[in-house]
């Protein structure tokens, strides 16, 4: 017996370690697992009576960047002081990392814990036996570090030459002379290239994922298993689109090493995260015209600017695709002074006017806007400029627009007349298997004969769909060649039609023009547009702002107009107040107060207020809120809309409303209407805003 193992080495027992870094070893290197059990018998060989095996950790890298329960359990076990001895084939299987093999080391030194592997017995108390350790633990850290680095190595030099072998996206597949050759599945293939036609005529990821549910397309799908993998065919999910449409290897184009690892420090250790994604300039390995591909790289290039512009939640500076809304020009306007996209803001109510906006670079706050400018004018000259940009191409682009329309819908027929044909071939399959196993035995006829049923409903049900599919073209309308045509030479009244959406003007807006600059001219009260046109070229237009803060110069009246219409109908208060809102000023400039008015009305010889007088019953938009107990706003509302009659004798005059209309049925409604809209917290919103007195607390 080795004189390091004393008693009380014997008397604690022996823990041995059993560990395999992958699940795959755990399987295939049976052997190693095998001889690591074996030191269980080894221990009792020695003299320890009480033996037990730790192998919580077979499947698990020693390398310290994942959680080992069976370390820790061992090292537990350690510093309990329950254990004489750590048995273990060598020190690479302990751990791969200095950090774990050194503070294992240590504790064993506390607690007088042997350490013995293949090829001797170890204290790390003794200063030989300590250095000997180190120097193991110190080469099995090297040696995985080494051996990681060679196999990177030689990975990387054959993905450099195109050669590695990895899992290909549905659509290729690998050849005997390990080449990427497109499958020789038409029913993959054509998938594959409608997802790609779709999305040039949809603009969207999420628009060709919701037309291939509405058709009923189904996609192909990498299975994988133990066995190997395979095609399986599955409903469409928006992963996969987004998928199709964003690996490069359709462009042509072999790819490796797009994604990369990020390490962090949780809990005092490292931890790896996988799957992040690398901007194209730092991918390992991109070898163009590599193989056949289903696009081109142009177009692999122009369909990933259309997904970075259609991501609006990523802030970016570039711009924008088409969200629909009334704004044509959403994510194309640059704000002309500091150079950043500007926002759209709309009115709260549907029909109002949108505004174009910058706040700058976000240390404006509590200074202003940066520029803004009303959105109408503007979208209408840039629609002007659209026009006279594409009116040469008018008739080509009907011409182009008419073979979509017919392409579109020989697409989903075509798929499924692919889906038929497969589904044809797995019923006979399903009859070749049922007619070649023996009738008597049952047991396995059965079941063969329930899947030939199967395949022959899914048949029918393919063949059902194409004939009503085949139905509903029929029933289509031509499309209307002429009168196509005719509308190519009056674009004016296509673009303005009402059944012209607003999100097909945005998307038409995206084809021809890259962005739009805007700035404004104070001196001139101008809005100075810069058009960046597609080819490169620009246009540069000038729109006329409006005017905001007076009264409209048309509707603009005299002093003493006001007063003979509005005299003797208001007392002179509210009349000092409606002229000075007008705008109205004395031959002095000087605002109207009510003895001013009194004075003038007098020499106009105009009644005063009587309240007396007999006349209808009317009331002020405050009281008619108080009194229908609603905002002053909703009732402006009510009066807007024609449900509440109220008289204005002129514009911006105080509004007289009848106090009989109050209790009509129509008026009722509106106000019930509106206070259905209200949110069901109202009245706990109310509550917050009253203020409390302190004698009421």
């Amino acid at each position: 017996m080795n004189p390091k193992i004393t008693s009380d080495h014997l008397r604690r027992g022996a823990v041995v370690y059993v560990r395999q870094s992958t699940l795959g070893q755990v399987l295939e290197h049976t052997e190693s697992k095998r001889r690591q059990y074996a030191l269980a018998d080894s221990a009792k060989d020695l003299g320890f009576v009480s033996v037990s095996v730790i192998d919580d950790d077979l499947g698990r890298s020693g390398s310290g960047l994942i959680e080992r329960p069976g370390f820790q359990k061992m090292v537990a076990a350690v510093c309990g002081g329950s254990v004489g001895s750590v048995f273990c084939i060598e020190a690479s299987r302990l751990a791969r990392n200095g950090r774990d093999w050194h503070h294992l080391i240590d504790l064993c030194a506390l607690v007088n814990t042997l350490v013995i592997d293949g090829d001797g017995v170890y204290d790390p108390r003794l200063i030989n036996d300590r250095l000997l350790l180190g120097l193991k633990g110190t080469m099995s850290e090297y040696e995985l570090s080494l051996l990681r680095q060679r196999g990177l190595a030689a990975r990387d030099a054959k993905a450099q030459r195109g050669e590695l072998r990895f899992a290909l996206p549905p659509g290729y597949c690998w050849n005997e002379l390990c080449r990427i050759e497109l499958d020789p599945d038409e029913r993959i293939g054509e998938a594959i290239r409608l997802l790609f036609r779709k999305f040039q005529e949809l603009g969207s990821a999420r628009q060709v994922f919701l037309w291939t549910l509405q058709s009923g397309v189904q996609l192909p799908v990498y299975r994988q298993s133990s066995v190997g993998s395979r095609i399986e065919w599955r409903a469409p999910a928006y992963h996969t689109v987004l998928q199709v449409l964003q690996h490069p290897m359709y462009a042509g184009a072999y790819v490796f090493g797009r994604t990369t690892q990020r390490t962090i420090v949780t809990d005092g250790r490292a931890r790896k995260s996988e799957g992040h994604s690398k901007p194209l300039e730092e991918w390992n390995v991109l070898i163009r015209d590599h193989h056949t591909g289903y696009i081109s790289w142009e177009q692999f290039e122009a369909n990933q600017k259309m997904l970075t512009e259609n991501a609006h939640m990523q802030q970016r500076t570039s711009r924008k695709s088409a969200r629909g809304g009334r704004a044509l020009l959403t994510g194309l306007v640059r704000c002309g002074r500091c150079g950043r996209m500007m926002r759209v803001f709309y009115g709260a109510r549907s029909g109002h006017a949108h505004r174009y906006q910058c706040h700058g670079d976000g240390t404006r706050q509590h200074k202003g806007l940066c520029i803004g400018i009303g959105g109408v004018r503007i979208d209408e000259a840039v629609a002007v400029q659209i026009l006279e940009a594409v009116s040469s191409q008018a008739v080509e682009a009907v011409l182009r627009a008419m073979q979509f329309a017919a392409q579109a819908d020989n697409d989903v027929r075509r798929s499924l007349e692919k889906e038929l044909e497969q589904a044809r071939y797995e019923a006979s399959l399903a009859a070749r298997r049922y007619e070649a196993v023996d009738p008597q035995k049952r047991l396995v006829a059965r079941e063969l004969e329930a899947r030939w049923n199967v395949a022959l409903e899914q048949v029918a049900d393919l063949e059902k769909r194409i004939g009503q599919l085949d139905v509903i073209l029929q029933q289509r309308p031509p499309i209307d060649r002429a009168g196509l045509l005719a509308l190519a030479h009056d674009l004016g009244a296509a673009w303005n039609a009402p059944s012209t959406d607003t999100r097909t003007k945005q998307r038409l807006t995206r084809i021809v023009i890259q962005e739009v600059v805007i700035d404004l001219k104070d001196d001139s009260n101008e809005a100075v547009v810069t058009i960046r046109w597609t080819g490169g070229r620009h246009t540069e237009i000038r729109v006329s702002r409006i005017r905001t803060g007076r009264y409209p110069d048309d509707r603009h009246p005299s002093v003493v107009e006001v007063i003979r219409n509005l005299g003797g109908q208001w007392p002179d208060r509210e009349l000092a107040v409606t002229m000075n809102r007008m705008r109205c000023k004395s031959t002095d400039g000087a605002s109207w107060t009510t003895v001013r008015v009194r004075e003038l009305r007098e020499r106009l010889e105009i009644a005063p207020f009587d309240p007396a007088a007999p006349r209808e019953k009317t009331i002020s938009v405050d009281e008619t809120a108080h009194r229908l107990k609603i905002c002053v706003g909703s009732v402006l509302r009510l009066i807007r809309e024609g449900v509440l009659p109220a008289q204005q004798l002129m514009p911006s005059a105080p509004w007289q409303v009848s106090v009989a209309a109050l209790d009509t049925e129509s008026v009722r409604l509106g106000v019930r209407a509106i206070v259905e809209r209200r949110p069901r917290n109202f009245q706990a919103l109310q509550d917050e805003k009253t203020l409390k007195l302190p004698g009421l607390l």
